[in-house]
């Protein structure tokens, strides 16, 4: 019973998370299902997954101008590299040097282990990693 439970409760939550699919729900379900795996095994996975979907869903992602901004923008001569993952919807390290973007103050990028992220300037939350 617990097992059918689970599985709709899944199925459910799954649904209603592909409506808002986006590459940041993605990634927080893949994060959150890992990392379920680890502390509750399969079941922990399920659930972690949901619960990482729903997370990655609720950031939006930048407006396009931004995106391409970053994208354009020149890479530093210095390289800034961090042991920690880049993670969208967690911040980045103090360390890290963020720049806000010129015509968008609500945004910020960096550039960090070789990838260019966009951030959420004043808490330093990934919004974007930009491939």
């Amino acid at each position: 019973m617990r097992i059918k439970l689970i599985g709709t409760a899944t199925a459910v939550a799954l649904a209603s998370t592909f409506a808002y699919a986006q590459s940041s729900t993605v990634t927080g379900a893949a994060g959150g299902a890992a990392t379920g795996a680890i502390v509750g095994g399969p079941v922990g996975a399920a659930v972690g997954g949901i619960v990482g979907g729903v997370a990655g869903s609720l950031i939006d992602p930048p407006p396009q101008k931004v995106v391409t901004y970053v994208q354009q923008v020149p890479a530093p001569t210095t390289r800034v590299v961090v042991k920690e993952k880049v993670v969208v919807g967690q911040p980045l390290p103090e360390t890290v040097v963020v720049t806000p973007i010129p015509d968008d103050p609500k945004y910020a990028y960096a550039i960090v282990n070789e990838q260019r992220v966009i951030v959420e300037p004043s808490s330093r939350k990934v919004i974007q990693v930009i491939q």
